[in-house]
């Protein structure tokens, strides 16, 4: 294997060039959000731009390429919320007002043990606690320290079937107030699922993960932009490719103009 150095390197590099790059589209789309930048052409330029880049670089290094951790020091006093801060509906209202102890999170498709888990049997797992950047497509940053189980260990204990290549995020916010379809979805290659750093995480800064930040359950993968970042998890499938859901390109936006691939 090649010094991986050069790659890293690199990688900086472009993290600071996309976040240049989508920080001044944004700008110039006078509005905030996925949604603005989804229509501004400059946005998606920048985007394919990187994911061009980063994917080949990013697989050369597969599962070792670690994200930036940080120290206590730089955590943010608050971790800027970003897209949905309370999903619609009177579902999810019923499950804070109890607590989450009805929510569930289910763990199925291309999997030989399917599971049903509650946030305690989550918490009773092993925990990973990690300080790292969050980048917003918008171009900000915010370090924040997450906890959670890998994913990886939730993916271990349901067991992959034989054609297993992707993991798809379900979540509890519906998007379009008009549509209760409009559910939010994402999807990571197992490359980004079983990365050491890929968290299921239920804790923001010490405290319980809060409902502006994805409540009970959100997804941490450290290696790709925010909006690979679901919150609001309440399934996690496993499959062989995703053209059957939503529109076909692996997520919610991903079907409204983004790329698939979100590395930085």
């Amino acid at each position: 294997m090649k010094n991986p150095r050069p790659f890293l390197e690199q990688r900086r590099e472009r993290r600071g060039l996309l976040r240049a790059g989508l920080a001044a589209a944004a700008a110039s789309s006078g509005l905030a959000g996925c949604d603005a930048l989804s229509s501004n052409e400059t946005a998606v330029a920048v985007l394919r731009s990187a994911e061009r880049l980063s994917y080949g670089a990013q697989r050369a290094l597969g599962r070792r390429a670690m994200a930036q951790e940080f120290s206590p020091a730089d955590i943010a006093p608050v971790f800027r919320p970003n897209g949905t801060t309370m999903p619609l509906g009177d579902g999810y209202a019923a499950m804070l007002a109890n607590g989450f102890a009805d929510w569930r999170l289910t763990i199925d498709g291309l999997v030989a043990k399917p599971l049903e888990l509650s946030l305690a049997q989550l918490q009773a797992m092993p925990t990973r606690t990690q300080v790292t950047r969050h980048d917003c497509v918008e171009g900000w940053s915010c370090i924040g320290q997450w906890k959670g189980v890998r994913l990886s260990h939730v993916l271990n204990l349901a067991q992959l079937k034989p054609g297993a290549k992707y993991v798809v995020f379900h979540c509890l916010d519906q998007m379009e107030e008009d549509d209760e379809r409009s559910l939010y979805y994402g999807s990571v290659d197992l490359d980004d699922a079983f990365h050491e750093q890929t968290l299921l995480a239920w804790e923001l800064n010490g405290k319980p993960l809060p409902v502006e930040n994805g409540a009970p359950l959100r997804a941490r993968i450290e290696r790709q932009l925010g909006y690979k970042q679901p919150k609001y998890l309440r399934r996690v499938q496993v499959v062989a490719g995703f053209g059957d859901i939503g529109a076909g390109k692996g997520g919610y936006w991903e079907d409204r103009g983004y790329n698939w691939y979100g590395g930085i």
